[in-house]
């Protein structure tokens, strides 16, 4: 996923989000960790900002729909996420260094199945809530959402699946515009936001380019290596650029931040790991300055 699914190497490590998950405080706890909060806005953030642009007023923006869109992508959707991806990457998380300190390593809690299977569940009832627009757009986030970590498909060790995959973090965009307008966002804007998703998932695998190779598992970052890497990360947000531009040339220019930041990254002397956990503070201040757009449009236009 765009935040981490790195590969680790033999090794059992506790983690420090490990907690005792036997009482239900240790549970509520591990299952806080495992939804990894520093990546919550991957995509509560986007309901924002879908929202933000299919508004007609303000008050639209503090509808049921969205408010209700916004706290289930805020954490319920984190935790599907990333739950299927803890349970299925368990061997190959083994070892992983991040699973001791940042996040948590799964380790068989039993709560882990039934809170996904829950999380999963609750767009049900959100049938009666948005229009059928929305629809399509929750199917698409649970179905790549599952299928990226999930056997069979798997997407995550599929070379160019796995990044074309995470067009899932556009859903709950989608998923908002709908709930708001009542018809689906401008082609164009969801080009541009699945090329944003597919470089960001590209990038965060460049520290694992060697241990995912140690461990056979084969990535869009194992096939082309480092370098390439970088240069089709550097594709993706352009042409991302270019498609928002198509729209509105501020947000082109915008969305320049990201190549500008890959090349800084690229050519100077910055660990990767490193630059990698900028990510978040990087993607808040742009979605906020995109809302922060859609809503000037509202007042002011």
């Amino acid at each position: 996923m765009t935040d981490d699914e790195p590969s680790g190497h033999g090794g059992t490590v506790r983690s420090e989000g490990a907690d005792d998950a036997s009482t239900l405080e240790g549970a509520l706890r591990y299952l806080l960790v495992l939804s990894r909060p520093r990546f919550w806005l991957y995509l509560a953030g986007p309901v924002l900002v879908g929202a933000a642009y299919a508004a007609e007023s303000v008050g639209s923006l503090l509808s049921p729909p969205v408010l209700a869109l916004f706290a289930y992508f805020l954490v319920p959707a984190n935790v599907f996420l990333y739950g299927i991806n803890d349970v299925y990457d368990r061997e190959i998380d083994a070892a992983n260094p991040k699973k001791s300190g940042r996040e948590t390593r799964y380790e068989g809690q039993r709560i882990v199945a039934p809170a996904v299977v829950a999380c999963a569940l609750i767009p049900i009832f959100f049938v009666a809530l948005v229009p059928s627009a929305a629809w399509p757009w929750l199917a698409l986030f649970l179905f790549l959402g599952a299928a990226y970590s999930a056997p069979p498909l798997r997407f995550k060790t599929a070379p160019f699946l796995d990044s074309l995959s995470n067009g899932l973090y556009i859903a709950p965009a989608g998923a908002a515009y709908a709930a708001v307008a009542g018809t689906h966002p401008p082609a164009i804007a969801v080009l541009g936001g699945w090329l944003w998703a597919m470089g960001m998932h590209t990038f965060s695998a460049i520290p694992d380019i060697e241990p995912d190779r140690t461990t056979g598992i084969r990535t869009t970052a194992t096939v082309l290596g480092e370098r390439r890497t970088y240069a089709y990360c550097g594709v993706c947000w352009l042409l991302a650029a270019v498609a928002f531009g198509a729209l509105e040339y501020r947000l082109g220019a915008l969305m320049l931040v990201y190549p500008t930041f890959l090349a800084a990254v690229a050519t100077a002397s910055v660990d990767v790991d490193r630059a990698y956990w900028w990510f978040p503070a990087i993607n808040t201040a742009v979605g906020a300055i995109l809302t922060m757009g859609g809503l000037w449009r509202l007042v002011y236009v």
